[in-house]
């Protein structure tokens, strides 16, 4: 995995390799058809082919080179048919650089209400017009196929973060037999990651991860966090999980988190990382900063000339808009605050990931990330 090489006429998917590491932190370079990603990175989340009030180009200018899509949304609509007569999701989209999409797994998880799983898959109405669906493993990779990402994953099964032993091991058992199946009909081209599941089980994440180490997959992704568990058991779980998971093929923590969420999973050897949280919390007013997080609607900033956060070179902050403003914005229900807002918190996601490289490069990550999350502690200003 640490260079790409062609098998017959038809190149890698996707290769991967490390070049540098601080303690369990690694700075590495992973190859997709649509380019050269430096990891660890952060994923904007673009549910329906677009990341909330962005255009492709204000994305790439915060440091992104790979978005996540949503295959159970784009499969309800427009249709992964449409997608593919569009070019793809790069084509319909027009976003040039690396696309992943999940399977369509935590959709199904988080619309339980309306579905059950089953042994060839879930079963669930859609949420938009009442239809019954039927997602396999096979039909997730199918969709995956037209739309055209860069890298696919596996359809799993994620549990509640308070299910029971025997439901988190018939879910990792479920996983391992699905991602066999989701094996047997890859697409040619795209990359596929396997996703761990145990819940918060130490015994149940390794056992799960030595299976899936054993097929074929490009990556390796950590799925089922972030689900209602404290974050302490979370971040305890990962520092003794990820640094054994395959040294050769990337870490994807999924749908995780905050900064400081980010900051410990990197310090463990994660590579990859996707969240709404920053493009979420913008359209809910609220921001993230060097000091912590900032909610722009309240009082104290109605008359408060200063940009959000000094240190931070997002458009949002070098054009000086002051909070009053930004906060006046808000409280009109004007839609240049989640344009701004948004502009702001995905700069300064890309710009912790970024600084995170530059410190495993340098070798002293753990000091840095020690100083950065006494930083978040400190009172906001």
């Amino acid at each position: 995995m640490d260079s790409a090489e062609n098998l017959g006429t038809q190149p890698q998917p996707l290769s991967f390799k490390v070049i540098a590491r601080s303690g369990h932190a690694r700075r590495g370079e992973m190859v997709t058809r649509h380019g050269v990603l430096q990891t660890p990175l952060f994923m904007p989340v673009g549910t329906q082919a677009t990341v909330k009030a962005l255009t492709p180009s204000e994305i790439a200018e915060t440091g992104a080179r790979m978005v996540i899509m949503n295959t159970y949304h784009l499969w309800l609509r427009p249709g992964p048919e449409i997608v593919h007569r569009q070019g793809g999701l790069h084509g319909f989209s027009r976003w040039p650089h690396s696309i992943a999409t999940d399977s369509g797994g935590f959709q199904a998880f988080s619309l339980a209400s309306l579905g059950k799983i089953k042994e060839d898959g879930f079963s669930f109405q859609s949420h938009l017009d009442g239809s019954r669906r039927l997602l396999t493993p096979e039909e997730s990779m199918r969709i995956q196929g037209l739309l055209g990402s860069d890298i696919a994953m596996q359809l799993d099964v994620c549990a509640k973060a308070d299910a029971s032993h025997d439901e988190l091991v018939l879910a990792l058992e479920r996983t391992t037999r699905w991602a066999e199946r989701c094996l047997a009909v890859r697409n040619p081209g795209q990359a596929l990651f396997g996703i761990i599941q145990g819940g918060t089980s130490w015994e149940l994440r390794t056992r799960h991860a030595a299976e899936l180490e054993r097929l074929p997959f490009d990556g390796l992704a950590l799925g089922g966090f972030s689900v209602g568990e404290p974050v302490e058991l979370m971040e305890r779980l990962l520092e003794q999980i990820v640094p054994h998971i395959d040294e050769a093929r990337p870490r994807y923590l999924m749908g995780v988190g905050t900064p400081a969420n980010i900051v410990h999973a990197i310090a463990q050897g994660v590579d990859m990382f996707d969240c709404v949280m920053p493009t979420r919390n913008a359209r809910n007013g609220q921001v993230f900063t060097d000091s912590g997080r900032l909610v722009i609607k309240q009082a104290r900033y109605k008359d408060d000339s200063r940009p959000l956060d000094d240190s931070c070179q997002c458009p949002t902050c070098t054009t000086q808009f002051s909070r009053a403003y930004l906060r006046h914005l808000y409280m009109s229900g004007e839609l240049l605050s989640h344009r701004l807002l948004t502009l702001h918190n995905l700069h300064y996601y890309g710009r912790i990931v970024r600084l995170a490289r530059e410190a495993i490069v340098r070798g002293n990550f753990d000091s840095w990330a020690s100083e950065q999350l006494a930083r978040w502690q400190q009172p906001n200003l």
